[in-house]
């Protein structure tokens, strides 16, 4: 599941944040030209900075089973669509938010079925490139798009490891309340955020436990008294392309 860098040069965390932030102020002197009257450079500005009522000591993340999740079963997949306003592959350009993959290993011919979405990274590369600041990680973890100032230029989604973010090239329609979406700009799995600031588990986690299966665990991998920690802390997981030392949000186990 892991691969080598082209070059073994890690950057520096704090190299990283600014220049995160010197292409949030670069962006904001281009986008004066580029956007429509109207858009307020100091919204740029912020993008950068906090947003939301995050809790700083919260790390929201799943841990998914991979024995436990059954090969052909979609139920995750059906209910981000259906939380989510998402249309479930109906043309090519459809967004998908969440997808299921087969693995083999080579030696034992073993394979396993896995979803894969935004892993929620410590260090999200989307971030990183984003030139509007549109790309933003929460203080509690979660990576999340702001539709307001995304331009739809697509680094995000040429960086992310995962393949994990899509591009709306339609219209929409019968848009719902909690999840906004729109043309031109770029979204991917959100951790149902909007569930989540209720205190509700994000629709896939629950749809799994619902069906049975129970192979996502949700919750705070910064208490140690929480669930999912408990369980990071005893059994080995794997996090997708540990090679990039990322620190991602979304755990696997069970293989």
């Amino acid at each position: 599941m892991t691969a080598n860098r082209s070059s073994g040069h890690t950057q520096p965390a704090h190299e990283r944040k600014g220049r995160r932030g010197f292409l949030g102020i670069a962006a904001a002197g281009v986008a004066g030209i580029l956007l429509a009257p109207g858009v307020r450079l100091i919204e740029i500005a912020q993008a950068g900075q906090p947003k939301g009522g995050a809790n700083p000591g919260v790390r929201w993340g799943m841990l998914i089973d991979s024995t436990a999740c059954s090969s052909g079963c979609t139920d995750c997949v059906k209910a981000c669509n259906t939380e989510n306003g998402l249309t479930g592959g109906q043309s090519a350009t459809d967004s998908q938010w969440i997808r299921k993959i087969e693995i083999k290993e080579v030696r034992t011919g073993k394979t396993q079925s896995l979803p894969v979405m935004c892993q929620h990274c410590a260090e999200p590369p989307c971030v990183d490139v984003c030139p509007t600041g549109a790309s933003f990680k929460r203080a509690d973890g979660i990576v999340l798009v702001d539709k307001h100032i995304c331009i739809g230029c697509r680094y995000c989604m040429m960086a992310c490891p995962y393949k994990a973010r899509s591009f709306v090239h339609e219209p929409l329609t019968g848009q719902k309340p909690d999840v906004p979406r729109g043309k031109g700009t770029v979204e991917g799995c959100t951790m149902c955020v909007h569930r989540v600031d209720k205190g509700e588990m994000p629709a896939c986690v629950l749809a799994c436990k619902t069906a049975g299966h129970s192979a996502i665990l949700f919750g705070d991998l910064n208490d140690p008294k929480s669930d999912i920690a408990k369980r990071v802390a005893q059994y080995a997981s794997r996090q997708l392309r540990e090679d990039l030392n990322l620190n991602t949000g979304v755990r696997y186990a069970g293989f």
